[in-house]
């Protein structure tokens, strides 16, 4: 886009390697994603990007819904006293909170927060809702929008206001609520991987990286294409924090008064981020199958007579894809094929399949391959199977790929120096003796912070690779560069 805001003549996108973060701008404006909204960090998802989120949404609403949850919705406007019940937690958010102080023309008797997160006013709700044991395990998620007053904006990564899904159980014990935040915690992995074709590293956050007020927090990270890290979902304990802060009490089988356990657990618009970042090259975006708005576009070719031809049987292939569960599209513009092919290799289309004048007469349609730029014929009478057998070829190369990028820059280290030069260009996984001030050293001398302690690292004991003191944690702690 120019300065007023037109779209500027396709001229591609700066490359990876001069610029990622300027390659990322233009890919999310150029792929038509999003755009800037006229308040400083807000976000406009347009069309395109919106359907990438809608597909996401209904892979994760599935899984929650499947694990015994139910959808509410719970007020975007909280009492400014309900968030100071639990003093870390409204200490964690302070910086990022907007804050309502007129309404219907007139000074507010209390000033209204608007939700940064909503475990506060859902806390409220559970202590009505709870009395006795029988109404537990409560679990319910809210698909909704949060704001949270950002200074350093990036579109999709972080923004003023984002949608997300946010998930907020109670339990009787910690045994439940812990069980219930890994299940939260695994289906956001098999989201992220088995969807989004994203390689990530569940694991639990150091006590300096927790969830303001939880007890135990637990990530997914990921590794983008400029070998930085995108913490893609959390899932907390909360404990009794604010079972207690909101008097969130039921009544035992033995008669006892007890305070629950609660969960709360995320998964946001910044993931659209994450795929574009870990999928994308110098043409643009490159989506996941399961996530493409479209799956297979057709681009007829020809003049007059035989474009006319070109377009009634590219119509007839569109209905036949759709009809076995392809999502695909058929591209009328009157623009030349070369700007339709720029265009689609821009916005990430799985498949592209030209049909022109020859291809017709041959009983062919020739179909690209946006992940490997290959080009094959297939008889039209079959393009249905092919194109579903190639999408799902696609979706497994998409994993295999970015899991190789990362487990090719992720190191085991022992030495202060080595640890320095990996976390310049990837992940270095290290033993750290857990004291937030050593973290905080970390960070300042290589801007690289403790990502999480990884579910799936041996057991080891040692020395901190920074300070030399006893390692916490019996594992290894991931470290790595963020956003």
């Amino acid at each position: 886009m120019d300065a007023a805001g037109k779209k500027k003549p396709d001229k591609g996108v700066t490359p990876q390697s001069t610029d990622f973060s300027a390659w990322y701008n233009e890919v999310v404006l150029r792929a038509e994603l999003a755009d800037r909204g006229p308040v400083k960090g807000t976000m406009v998802i347009r069309p395109y990007g919106y359907r990438i989120w809608e597909l996401l949404q209904a892979e994760l609403d599935a899984r929650i819904k499947a694990t015994g949850h139910q959808n509410a919705y719970f007020p975007l406007l909280i009492p400014e006293n309900h968030l100071r019940r639990e003093a870390e937690h409204v200490e964690g958010f302070s910086p990022e909170l907007a804050v309502v102080t007129i309404g219907g023309g007139k000074k507010l008797d209390e000033p209204l927060v608007v939700r940064p997160t909503s475990e506060s006013i859902i806390g409220e709700m559970f202590s009505r809702w709870i009395s006795s044991h029988r109404d537990l395990p409560l679990l319910l998620n809210q698909w909704a929008n949060v704001v949270r007053w950002e200074l350093r904006p990036r579109l999709f990564l972080r923004t003023t206001e984002f949608l997300w899904q946010e998930g907020h159980t109670a339990h009787t014990s910690e045994d439940d609520a812990m069980g219930e935040t890994m299940v939260a915690l695994r289906f956001y992995e098999d989201v992220a991987r088995n969807v989004a074709a994203m390689p990530v590293i569940p694991g639990e956050k150091t006590p300096g990286e927790r969830f303001a007020g939880a007890a135990r927090t637990f990530t997914i990270e990921a590794m983008m294409r400029d070998s930085r890290a995108l913490q893609a979902g959390t899932s907390h304990y909360m404990g009794q924090n604010f079972a207690k802060a909101f008097d969130i009490r039921y009544t035992s089988d033995a008669g006892a008064v007890e305070y629950c356990h609660t969960t709360s657990w995320g998964m946001s618009t910044r993931m659209i981020g994450g795929i574009i970042m870990t999928h994308g090259d110098d043409k643009g975006l490159v989506l996941p199958p399961k996530l493409a708005p479209y799956q297979a576009v057709v681009v007829p070719i020809g003049r007059a007579d035989s474009l006319e031809a070109s377009v009634r049987e590219g119509d007839a292939l569109v209905s036949r894809m759709e009809a076995g569960g392809i999502r695909a599209h058929l591209d009328r513009r009157s623009v030349s094929p070369g700007f339709k092919f720029n265009d689609w290799e821009m916005r990430g289309v799985p498949l592209r399949l030209e049909l022109g004048p020859r291809d017709l007469a041959a009983g062919l349609v020739t179909v690209a391959n946006r992940l490997t730029g290959d080009k094959d014929q297939v008889p039209l009478e079959s393009v249905e199977s092919a194109v579903r057998n190639l999408l799902a070829e696609i979706q497994d190369e998409m994993l295999a790929a970015a899991t190789q990028f990362q487990d090719d820059r992720t190191s085991s280290v022992s030495d202060w120096t080595t640890f320095a030069a990996r976390v310049s260009s990837g992940f270095a996984l290290a033993l750290h003796c857990g004291e937030r001030a050593c973290e905080e050293q970390i960070k300042v001398a290589t801007t690289a912070t403790a990502r999480c302690v990884p579910l799936s690292a041996p057991a080891e004991d040692g020395q901190c690779v920074r300070c030399g003191n006893p390692a916490a944690y019996g594992r290894r702690v991931l470290f790595g560069r963020a956003y």
